[in-house]
């Protein structure tokens, strides 16, 4: 018999014994108000459109996308991301239709918020990529180059737009030097003071971003490797995120979230302002892939993907699993 006092004297899987005593002592918990849905609305069309590199995410119309929001809203999703895709023959090289007030990112804005009013937090992608024929995100020079100042005048025309249309928050994620002033500005000057900034403030040139190109209908040709950040650095977001803080920053972003949890851990231990994180359409992707064929259990690896997030750092996560997993977690989705 072993003797009392004998190793081992401490015995952690005491706490890993039932689900009951895992589920007391678990230090991270998802909360549908974690989670934000980010949803594409295309003009033009009289069907929700497929996205065949995301299954189960589509190109909503007006109307499927105020039903989308509803949906989200009484699952108790804190917020939706909206994505507007113009008709192929509006764009142009200024990314007009972004800044028209009728606009499909506009119009969309209003239908939402005429739909769920502030019982969502309305949340707009501030960038010009899906209006421009060439596909970036902002104005190019006469070298075909992107034009950093210039481009900066455009936000701030798009930021006072989508506030014109009820926008709860904006989001500039284009990665231009100077974007957070500038669009603070703007939207100050036309007495928008109560419009909060999600800086996209590490936003990485990724491989991961693939299936969004299709959700969105982009033009590019070529990468964006001069604005958005090289994968290999850490002290450069570090630096962004000192930046978007001095020039008004309500909330920070790290995207993509899956490949950079290291980099969404230090800038959540360096701020106190929320921390959001992006979980991209390659991310989803993989996921929905793997499990299509079997090979990992979907429900479970979804969950695993997202308490990473958050245990990383993550108040805030865009997924587009996020109406889904706010019902299976309030048990409305059974």
């Amino acid at each position: 018999m072993t003797a009392y006092g004998s190793f081992p004297g401490a015995r952690p899987r005491r706490l890993r014994t039932t689900p009951a005593m895992r589920r007391m002592v678990a230090e991270t918990r998802l909360h549908p108000a974690d989670l934000i849905l980010p949803a594409f609305v295309r003009e033009g069309i009289s069907e929700p459109v497929p996205i065949q590199a995301m299954p189960g995410v589509v190109q909503h119309t007006r109307d499927t996308l105020r039903k989308a929001a509803v949906e989200a809203r009484e699952a108790g999703v804190a917020g939706i991301m909206l994505f507007g895709v113009p008709e192929d023959a509006k764009k142009d090289a200024l990314g007009t239709a972004g800044t028209d007030p009728d606009g499909i990112l506009q119009v969309a804005i209003r239908d939402v918020r005429a739909e769920v009013g502030d019982e969502l937090v309305i949340m707009s992608d501030l960038c010009l990529d899906e209006y421009t024929d060439h596909g970036h995100c902002g104005v190019l020079d006469a070298d075909g180059r992107v034009d950093n100042d210039a481009t900066l005048e455009r936000y701030a025309e798009m930021a006072q737009v989508q506030a014109d249309a009820g926008v709860h928050v904006v989001g500039p994620s284009g990665m231009m030097d100077g974007q957070i002033g500038v669009v603070r500005d703007a939207l100050d000057t036309i007495g928008k003071e109560d419009v909060s900034i999600l800086a996209y403030t590490a936003k990485y040139s990724s491989a991961f971003y693939g299936p969004f190109r299709e959700a969105v209908g982009s033009s590019l040709t070529g990468d964006r490797k001069t604005y958005q950040q090289d994968p290999a650095n850490v002290r450069e977001s570090l630096r962004e995120l000192a930046l978007d803080l001095e020039e008004g920053a309500d909330m920070v972003m790290v995207k993509p979230a899956g490949p950079y949890l290291d980099v969404l851990a230090r800038v959540a231990a360096e701020v106190d302002v929320p921390v959001a994180a992006y979980q991209i359409s390659g991310e989803y992707a993989m996921v929905e892939a793997a499990a299509e064929k079997g090979w990992i259990d979907r429900e479970k690896a979804i969950a695993e993907t997202l308490l990473g997030i958050k245990r990383a750092g993550a108040n805030m996560i865009l997924t587009y699993w996020a109406t889904e997993v706010a019902q299976r977690i309030s048990g409305s989705g059974r």
